[in-house]
């Protein structure tokens, strides 16, 4: 008996193609997304620089501020283009802006074929005939490079902030269970990950919901203990409610940066209570005292809004001066978006865009001169430094000091110097400006 042969082509998976916009917890959500795709068998890819007919196109939007939106509806209007190009063969958007302007969305971009919120990842992996994976718990695809990740702790927030729509695209705070968070590190540590950068959108309110205290300590802990774990970063600590304990723990354990992220808004007491932000300029005076006190060698990065709803010229100098006087490591400051159903929203947006921004450049240069004075004082020092990439004549790092994307960079002369991107260097400090380190490797 003759066996036939098929002459049939053998089918060709379509491929996801994950587009990632907005911040670093954006950036953990695309990457559980695709460790769900791969587990199911799925080819999937990050941003991938060219397309194909059969890409099912994922776009992970942010809703957080107008520049923001725009550059997610953009996003979404080209590939809707590109669709009906016949370029790609699925459309899907999520994230923030989807979960906060789903209606308006689908009303207005029709050939999306499914929009979905930032909690429905279930749905999401179903409609590209997926299954969720339990057993997947904490294994991810990293678009970073493998030897940082940004590590979430929880989801939503419970704070009232005046500003921020978060609540609304986020929802309340959930913490994730010391337990998975271990299991998560040690997966990470497993492939390569050395450092982690802890997020969420307030990691001080981390572990009230299931063990009724602030239990950032004990989490601290536990994930100084995983093997391979050699920097621990914290970002996004709000000050109302600080646990100072986990001051005790950045002593104790030196794989724990002595590096906080702490975003502070503003000073004037005026401001600090149309924010709703539970603390006065005294108490935030108190708290950056007190936290440089118990740990004298920390980096201290903070962020601000300038022309929130009734600043006046004296809030602002008052924010102005008391930059100057605080001396900040780290600074970023940002105008005020003027975000629907906010409380702020119900306030007049009465300070005009071109004052807004001169106050953000005022602030910002100030910054420039303490940064590079900060800097100068590194010049002849020697820091242990995190190679992440190298980039021409270059080799570029960062110290304990300095998170990615925002923070200082260590440039080596790679021509002299030799390092593989992962690996920590010892390196001496023989040039500095306002952002940048330049210096050699004096071990490896």
């Amino acid at each position: 008996m003759k066996t036939k042969i098929s002459t049939k082509p053998t089918p060709v998976k379509p491929r996801v193609n994950v587009i990632t916009l907005g911040c670093s917890k954006n950036i953990h959500d695309s990457e559980v997304l695709m460790g769900q795709l791969r587990g199911n068998q799925m080819d999937v890819v990050h941003e991938a620089d060219s397309l194909r007919q059969d890409d099912i196109i994922v776009i992970n939007t942010c809703g957080f501020i107008d520049n923001a939106k725009q550059e997610s509806i953009d996003t979404i209007l080209q590939y809707s283009e590109l669709k009906d190009q016949g370029k790609i063969s699925k459309l899907i958007v999520t994230g923030c802006l989807s979960e906060r302007y789903k209606p308006e969305l689908e009303a207005e971009i029709k050939n999306v074929d499914s929009y979905f919120g930032t909690n429905d990842l279930q749905k999401l992996l179903s409609s590209v005939g997926a299954d969720y994976k339990h057993e997947l718990l904490g294994e991810r695809l990293l678009t970073t490079p493998s030897h940082f990740a940004y590590f979430k702790i929880a989801e939503g927030c419970n704070r009232p902030c005046s500003f921020c729509a978060i609540p609304l695209m986020r929802g309340k705070h959930v913490s994730k269970p010391i337990e998975d968070l271990v299991k998560e590190a040690k997966f990470l540590a497993k492939n390569g990950t050395k450092e982690l950068i802890l997020i969420a959108q307030d990691l001080t309110y981390y572990g009230l919901d299931l063990y009724s205290k602030r239990n950032l300590a004990d989490l601290l802990r536990n994930l100084s203990d995983v093997d391979g774990i050699e920097w621990i970063r914290l970002q996004y600590a709000y000050p109302s409610g600080f646990p100072m304990d986990i001051l005790e723990v950045m002593n104790e354990r030196s794989n724990i940066c002595n590096y906080l992220d702490m975003p502070l808004q503003h000073i004037s007491d005026s401001m600090l209570s149309s924010m709703r932000r539970g603390i006065t300029r005294q108490k935030t005076i108190d708290l950056v005292n007190s936290i440089r006190d118990k740990v004298p060698d920390i980096a201290l990065r903070t962020t601000l809004i300038c022309g929130y709803p009734g600043e006046t010229e004296k809030d602002f100098e008052e924010m102005r001066d008391w930059v100057t006087e605080t001396r900040f490591d780290r600074l970023g400051c940002f105008t005020y978006s003027h975000e629907e159903k906010t409380h702020a929203y119900e306030l007049i947006d009465d300070v005009p865009e071109e004052v807004k921004q001169e106050r953000v450049e005022t602030i910002m240069g100030i910054q420039q001169e303490i940064s590079f004075d900060i800097n100068q004082d590194k010049v002849g020092r020697t820091y242990k430094v995190l190679i992440d990439k190298k980039e021409g004549n270059y080799l570029t790092g960062r110290t304990e000091y300095d998170s990615p994307e925002v923070d200082n960079e260590v440039l080596i002369d790679a021509r002299i110097s030799y390092a593989t991107p992962g690996s920590f260097v010892q390196v001496k400090i023989d040039r500095a400006e306002d952002f940048d380190l330049y210096g050699q490797i004096v071990k490896i």
